[in-house]
C-alpha cells in the first residue's frame, strides 16, 4: 500500500469517528423527571397532560402545563413555541429538553393524540 492509500484511510477513520461521536451525541434517552433532576444533558420524559384547565396556560408563544411521567411525579412543563395541534386532547406527550430552575424546560413536544380510526371504548392490541 502507498502513502497515498494511507491517507485516505486515515482520513474516512476520522470521518467515522467524527459521525459516530456525533450519532452518539444526538441521542436522547427516555428517562423519569427524577433522573431529568440529575442529568445535565438533553432527556426525554414520556408522560400525560394533567388536564385540569387551570394547570395549562399559554401567552406570548410560552406554554405551561403540568406532566405526570410513568413514576407518577407531577412535574410543570414550560415550552416555548407554537402549541401543538390537539394538545388538549393528547393521549400521552414526550417533553424533549432540560431540567432546570424547578421545572423541565422543554425544547420540543411530541404530542400523542388518539387514534381517529379507533371506535370508542375498544383498544388496539
Amino acid at each position: 500500500m502507498n502513502k497515498r492509500h494511507g491517507i485516505i484511510l486515515f482520513f474516512i477513520a476520522l470521518f467515522a469517528v467524527y459521525a459516530l461521536m456525533e450519532f452518539s451525541a444526538s441521542l436522547n434517552p427516555y428517562v423519569s423527571f427524577a433522573e431529568a433532576k440529575a442529568s445535565k444533558s438533553t432527556v426525554q420524559v414520556k408522560g400525560t397532560l394533567v388536564k385540569a384547565t387551570e394547570t395549562i396556560t399559554y401567552e406570548a408563544q410560552q406554554l405551561h402545563f403540568f406532566l405526570l411521567d410513568e413514576l407518577g411525579d407531577k412535574v410543570p412543563v414550560s415550552y416555548h413555541g407554537l402549541k401543538p395541534d390537539n394538545f388538549e386532547h393528547a393521549d400521552s406527550i414526550v417533553a424533549i429538553g432540560k431540567y432546570k430552575d424547578g421545572q423541565f424546560q422543554a425544547d420540543k413536544l411530541l404530542v400523542k393524540c388518539p387514534s381517529k380510526y379507533e371506535r370508542k371504548g375498544e383498544t388496539q392490541q
